[in-house]
């Protein structure tokens, strides 16, 4: 499915977006998926505990990714369900049906809020520690990326080309900030990144956008990846996943564009890679690690983005995003695969089929402890032994 639009930092900061319909996994969909390999020598992996959430996503285009904070593991799915789950047990804490067709979730506060959007235009907040109702309130149309919080905000995208500031207490909307769309982007959002006083956003059209977290005031607009080529396709550009800050820097990766590495303090671009990813990244303090769109994995030098190695066994397997835990990277795969590759080479160690559906959100992380949610409503956490 590809949404049409009317045409209509801080440079301290980054992030990403996404909007084009179906989950593809490489730059050529008639590409088949590679073959899954025997592994010499394979660490074992562990399933710590699994549950069900529901029905998952439903079969809907729609990416529901976990939230983990405090201990616990917060999922929601498409038919309304939202569980939390104490992340080492596995135990369920409590669990609200709400009828209501969630699509964009789970988002946490600091401030004791789980937060989902739905199809409908709709954004409630529940109360952490029992699930109960605090608030909820209208938004202008879906909600396909998690709500985010901080200092008191909690920001909600829409597929309008909208960001709505709420008073995380209340439910009250403080503001409301619209952009300018392309007239062709990827089916999706990403989350804005949040800072005490900023957030900050990739948008479908490769630019990246500051506000005020207080009042949503713009503060810097800015070309992060140019659109280039004759056709639509060829210049749809999108910023579709999560940026991930480390230290005083920040990356991104668009679709159709690069990755790159931008200077939190000045704004100023460190460097950029021409490499194509709608799946995302994650990074750790050496490497940055980049499921690209032909699906193989990269790790890159984090000062100079040099390559440290390729893994190009999966090809075709419509990767997620990359999860870095202490000694691995771990990916998902169409077929409810996860992957524990090398962190010094890229060497595929172990796999376990965690779920029997895709896996197209990234899996989240806790020191060695990587918890997972299928497309199907599995929700699971595993561990690599020796």
């Amino acid at each position: 499915m590809i949404r049409r639009t009317t045409p209509l930092l801080i440079l301290m900061l980054i992030a990403g977006c996404s909007t084009i319909g179906g989950w593809f996994g490489g730059s050529d969909n008639s590409t088949p998926p590679a073959e899954l390999k025997p592994i010499d020598q394979p660490i074992s992996i562990q399933q710590l505990w699994e549950t069900r959430v529901g029905a998952g996503a439903d079969d809907q285009f729609i990416r529901l990714i976990p939230a983990l904070t405090d201990g616990r593991v917060y999922a929601a799915s498409h038919d309304g369900m939202v569980v939390a789950m104490d992340a080492l047990s596995g135990q369920r804490l409590w669990e609200v049906a709400t009828q209501l067709p969630i699509s964009g979730g789970v988002g946490v506060s600091d401030d004791g809020l789980v937060l989902v959007g739905t199809r409908k235009g709709e954004v409630i907040a529940l109360r952490q520690n029992d699930g109960q109702e605090a608030w909820r309130a209208r938004v202008s149309s879906e909600v396909l990326a998690p709500p985010r919080a901080a200092s008191g905000i909690v920001v909600v995208r829409t597929i309008d080309g909208k960001f709505t500031g709420f008073d995380s207490r209340s439910g009250e909307q403080r503001w409301t900030y619209t952009y300018a769309m392309p007239a062709l982007s990827l089916r999706g959002n990403a989350p804005p990144l949040m800072t005490r006083e900023l957030m900050i956003a990739g948008l479908d059209s490769g630019k990246l956008l500051v506000l005020s977290l207080a009042k949503g005031l713009p503060l810097t607009e800015k070309t992060i990846a140019a659109p280039h080529g004759r056709t639509e396709i060829e210049r749809l550009i999108d910023i579709d996943s999560e940026p991930k800050a480390f230290g005083d820097t920040l990356y991104l990766a668009a679709y159709h564009g690069n990755v790159a590495a931008i200077n939190m303090r000045d704004g100023n671009l460190v460097w950029s890679r021409d490499l194509s990813s709608h799946a995302g990244l994650d990074v750790d303090a050496r490497q940055v690690y980049v499921s690209d769109d032909t699906d193989a994995v990269l790790a890159l030098d984090r000062a100079a983005g040099g390559t440290f190695w390729k893994q190009p066994e999966m090809t075709g397997r419509r990767l997620s995003a990359p999860a870095a835990t202490t000694d691995h990277v771990v990916v998902g795969d169409f077929e409810g695969y996860l992957h524990w590759l090398r962190k010094e080479d890229g060497r595929i160690v172990g796999r376990i089929r965690a779920t029997n559906k895709a896996i197209i959100a990234p899996p989240i992380v806790a020191g060695d402890i990587v918890f997972v949610q299928g497309q199907g409503g599995s929700l699971g956490a595993f561990r690599a032994g020796g």
